[in-house]
């Protein structure tokens, strides 16, 4: 296929704070000379774009056609506009939102200083086989005409302003009056790959109405119930010039909306859109931006406007198709279950985000760290192998990779390390033991074996690695200080990176990347042991929970060393009341170390205990999503929508539930059913898809044994093993996995 090249634009001007750019709108009238046999536009407009078929509108989704860095990767839409076009005159209309061509809101972190930062652009082919066997072409040039659209400011991460009242009736269908608009500019060729997006589109997946409205001020509260991500849909009975300011947040600060922990727009562009009325009744949604927020601060409106009806909360997100659940007799494990669910959704725009108030970025930490439960939970495998794309783009020659992606070139002296760089293998690697997809490996090879040498050279005297992000967020944190070493923590990560890309080498026949992988797996893994870890203790540099579980998890001890090791931890455990004490690293694997020596009911008090710190005192505070810190009541928390310890949710499935698919890397239709049956739940139960279908597993606590119901694809096989406490009745431990009851006795 060949990509439309040639790109127009309004003009040069770009809006910026101090002067804004409305969007433009480009058309195209033109005559099709017979009837239309078939017939495909192909679109990429930069930022964003909303397109138009005499006057139908055909845009796939929200903030087409991908959020990506111009410089590295453009993508274009297809369409079949077989349907929409007639024999006559025809109309193509296109508004064209700032999006990543002109990221203004994103100046924290460089983005203003991108090389490719400019006034939105379009490229657009049409292509019309007739009837007759004849062709007609069109392609974007000159003979666009442009006006500017009533949208007059759009920023991905601050909002958008809309003007109803200059609004053009027909605009984008045939038969209108363009003769005072102007003539479409060339515009520069972006420097990017040329790629045919194929990823879910983003969409309305929900709708929400306010719980209740407030009046609050000069304006009114309404409160929509949950903390999620999206935009409002405003109807209104206005008055011509009437202006409403919608103001997005997550909290309530003495009854009024407070956006202080959205650090990064300048005042008055917090997440606010504005709409100023035409007159009558009118509806309005903004389209090239998105919020994260629980609460509107709704102003300009009249008493009799507060109405229900006035917003409804339109929550957006990739069109990711449910992969698994759980739920069991406990509420707070089946809450924190559905706030995982809705922080891994409202993150998902594209490719995983850190948070959708403040940010919008793409941390590469923070998708790492939730690939299982995402893929457990959804279908996010296309969307991942797009990213990497983005991902292998950003790689610096010498192979390190920046924190956030897409980037304009920040990132790579703070935000990073091997924690957060561990995406690119990570990702790959737990799709294709999931999903059996071996092309995102083969895709990936070659950039992680590069990062494998760019890890090789940032070795010290110790042959240990310090120079990344650590275990952020830990509880009560203070800036960047961990308990856990940096030198700890890098070094582990970077060793299961090698680990991992050895793996992925062997699965690939690569065999000399394999080794090279492996003999560095085996020098970190022995310069960690001879520095870090006091064998006379059994205790890990730093000598705390997160240290201590990742020596564990990641086998920097033996399996021989382990038992020792793991009363190790139970002290430290023990020692904060049975309270958990890790950032994001050691949340990711203490609860997963607890299952692995049976004490899946610590770990589950852990998790749901309402005492700070723990998942559960989130919720008792009143959290409708997973939070990005554990602060006690009244400490600072920067974000109420993260999803990076959200693999609590993988931890039910796998450890409660006990579904371990494809558990030692070679067969994805084998799994193993390793059921952990807490004391203080009666049931539960998960299902998760495979590529071989569905397998659920639920089990339920009878007075005098507990019964587990299983159901498996035919094609599956494998075993359910058993803790040490117990047997099925007739006495063995390990049974062979197929559909069916189970009784299972406590010994």
């Amino acid at each position: 296929m060949e990509y439309p090249k040639h790109f127009i634009s309004a003009g040069n001007n770009f809006c910026t704070f101090e002067k804004h750019v409305p969007a433009p709108l480009l058309r195209k009238s033109f005559i099709i000379p017979g009837k239309v046999r078939s017939a495909n536009i192909f679109i990429c407009g930069l930022g964003f774009y909303e397109l138009y078929v005499n006057r139908q509108r055909l845009t796939k989704g929200a903030l087409a056609p991908y959020i990506s860095a111009p410089d590295d990767v453009i993508y274009y839409d297809r369409y079949d506009v077989s349907g929409f076009l007639q024999q006559g005159e025809n109309a193509i209309g296109v508004i064209l939102g700032n999006g990543m061509q002109n990221p203004l809101g994103g100046y924290v972190w460089e983005f203003d200083k991108a090389r490719w930062r400019g006034a939105p652009k379009l490229a657009l082919r049409l292509e019309v086989l007739l009837e007759d066997g004849s062709s007609f072409l069109l392609e974007s040039d000159g003979g666009f005409q442009t006006s500017e659209s009533p949208i007059c400011f759009d920023d991905l991460r601050c909002g958008e302003h809309y003007d109803a009242r200059k609004e053009q009736p027909g605009w984008n269908g045939p038969g209108f009056d363009d003769t005072q608009w102007k003539n479409a500019i060339d515009a520069p060729l972006p420097k990017g790959e040329p790629v045919l997006c194929g990823v879910e589109p983003i969409v309305v997946s929900g709708k929400i109405k306010p719980v209740s409205i407030i009046k609050q001020g000069e304006g009114y509260i309404y409160d929509f119930g949950v903390n999620t991500a999206g935009v409002c849909l405003l109807k209104v009975q206005g008055a011509s010039g009437q202006e409403i300011s919608l103001e997005h947040g997550e909290m309530l600060i003495e009854g009024k909306l407070s956006v202080k922990n959205i650090q990064f727009e300048p005042d008055g562009y917090v997440q606010r859109d504005i709409y100023i009325c035409k007159g009558g009744q009118e509806e309005y949604t903004p389209r090239f931006t998105y919020h994260g927020f629980r609460y509107v601060f709704v102003t300009g409106i009249r008493e009799e406007q507060a109405t229900e009806s006035l917003l409804t909360y339109l929550v957006m997100n990739s069109a990711l198709d449910e992969r698994g659940g759980f739920e069991c007799s406990d509420h707070m494990a089946n809450t924190l279950q559905i706030l995982t669910r809705r922080s891994t959704l409202a993150n998902f725009y594209y490719f995983p985000t850190d948070c959708p108030q403040r940010e919008k970025n793409g941390w590469t930490c923070d998708a790492a760290l939730s690939a299982e439960h995402t893929l457990l939970n959804l279908s996010p495998e296309k969307s991942y192998r797009e990213w990497l794309r983005n991902i292998r783009k950003a790689q610096r020659e010498d192979g390190a990779l920046p924190g956030i992606v897409p980037t304009g070139g920040w990132g790579y002296q703070w935000g990073n390390g091997p924690a957060w760089d561990c995406a690119l293998t990570w990702l790959p690697y737990f799709t294709y033991l999931y999903r059996g997809n071996i092309e995102i490996l083969r895709e990936n090879a070659p950039a992680i074996f590069r990062y494998l040498h760019y890890l090789s050279t940032r070795t010290d005297s110790n042959g240990l690695i310090a120079f990344g992000l650590g275990d952020w967020c830990p509880p009560g944190r203070v800036a960047d200080q961990y308990k856990a070493p940096l030198e700890f923590t890098d070094s582990v990560i970077s060793m299961d990176i090698c680990k991992k890309a050895a793996f992925i080498f062997e699965v690939l026949g690569m065999e000399l990347q394999r080794k090279f992988a492996f003999e560095l797996y085996g020098r970190l893994r022995m310069a960690i042991r001879e520095h870090l870890i006091d064998f006379g203790s059994m205790l890990a540099a730093g000598n705390c929970q997160t240290s201590q579980s990742m020596a564990i998890f990641f086998d920097v001890f033996e399996s021989s060393e382990k038992a020792k090791a793991f009363e190790k931890l139970l002290g430290l455990i023990e020692r904060k009341k049975c309270r958990m004490d890790t950032g994001i690293l050691g949340s990711r694997v203490i609860f997963r170390v607890l299952s692995a020596f049976d004490r899946s009911n610590l770990a589950f008090k852990m998790i749901t205990s309402p005492e700070f710190p723990s998942y559960g005192n989130w919720v008792a505070r009143g959290a409708t999503t997973l939070w990005e810190d554990f602060q006690p009541e009244g400490g600072a928390v920067n974000s109420l929508n993260h999803h990076f310890f959200g693999d609590i949710s993988a931890w039910f499935i796998q450890c409660i539930a006990g579904i371990q698919l494809n558990p030692y890397g070679t067969n994805v239709n084998e799994v193993i059913i390793r059921p952990s049956f807490i004391g203080a739940l009666k049931w539960a139960k998960a299902f998760h898809i495979a590529p071989a279908g569905k397998i659920a597993v639920e089990w339920t606590c009878n007075k005098d044994c507990i019964q587990l119901k299983l159901d498996l694809p035919e094609v599956m096989t494998g075993k359910i093993i058993l803790q040490d406490s117990f047997t099925f009745d007739d006495g063995l431990a390990i049974k062979a996995v197929h559909s069916g009851l189970y009784d299972i006795l406590r010994e």
